[in-house]
């Protein structure tokens, strides 16, 4: 089944929320996007994945019941149709304004919002989850960036994967006046987002190498499962940079470095 002119086909299934970072890390996503969102009050969650132009249902179905048998999950995946007049506007229902930090507020365009004295207003238009403010990935380089300003908004800033330039955006709005953000192939920020670890070892030499000299430069790591935060840290204290401290948030953690030895 392919999706009409008319309308979005697309898989979904209910799993709990504990085990969508294990089965969003090893789905095999080509030729599709997948979503997922967790009901509060029922504590279950939702994950939908809506095929590129010309995928078949199906397959998506099928890779899902692959994923989810690797993580030892059971789960009953069902195809859905949505017209895409309610997908042009639906997945807005997610999307509301976040106090991130003591200073940073992430606001959809669609959303009024009057900021408090001292706040920064991060105003976005978007399309995907990603780049919003929402993963706890992107929250931690914000909480990262409040703090890093307060001590000094002399720094430069270097956004190394910026996706939509949410963080770019917020280090200029928190006074950070040398402000550089590039991304490289647009098909390779989901997956890396997802899982940045192995791309974060394989290129620890020439992250670390980019860091500016002196003692207030900072480097943010990201987009790192907790599990695999250690291989993340020895690969970067290897190349002669300490840990000055990391955030878990949810089951991604972030970890913040300068120049010298571990203490």
């Amino acid at each position: 089944m392919i999706s009409s002119a008319d309308s979005v086909c697309y898989v979904t299934a209910k799993l709990p929320p504990e085990v969508v970072g294990a089965l969003f890390e090893v789905i095999d996503a080509d030729g599709f996007s997948p979503t997922s969102w967790h009901d509060v009050e029922t504590g279950l969650c939702r994950v939908d994945l809506f095929p590129d132009p010309g995928v078949d249902v199906e397959a998506v179905r099928s890779a899902l019941l692959d994923a989810a048998a690797l993580v030892g999950v059971a789960l009953k995946p069902e195809v859905a149709t949505l017209a895409k007049s309610d997908w042009a506007e639906s997945w807005k229902r997610f999307f509301h304004v976040e106090k991130v930090s003591e200073r940073v507020v992430v606001r959809p365009s669609w959303e009024p919002y009057a900021a408090r004295p001292g706040e920064r207003v991060i105003t976005l238009d978007p399309g995907l989850s990603f780049g919003t403010g929402k993963h706890a990935t992107t929250q931690a380089c914000l909480l990262f960036l409040d703090r890093l300003a307060a001590e000094d908004v002399r720094r430069s800033v270097l956004d190394m994967g910026c996706g939509s330039g949410i963080l770019a955006i917020g280090a200029r709005l928190l006074g950070f006046e040398n402000v550089r953000g590039f991304d490289n192939d647009p098909d390779c920020i989901q997956v890396s987002n997802e899982n940045a670890a192995p791309v974060l070892i394989q290129f620890a030499p020439q992250v670390a190498g980019s860091l500016a000299a002196g003692p207030q430069a900072r480097l943010v790591v990201s987009g790192i499962l907790d599990e695999q935060y250690a291989a993340v840290r020895a690969a970067y204290c290897a190349q002669g940079l300490a840990e000055v401290e990391s955030l878990l948030i949810e089951n991604w953690r972030s970890g913040l470095f300068r120049h010298g030895a571990a203490t």
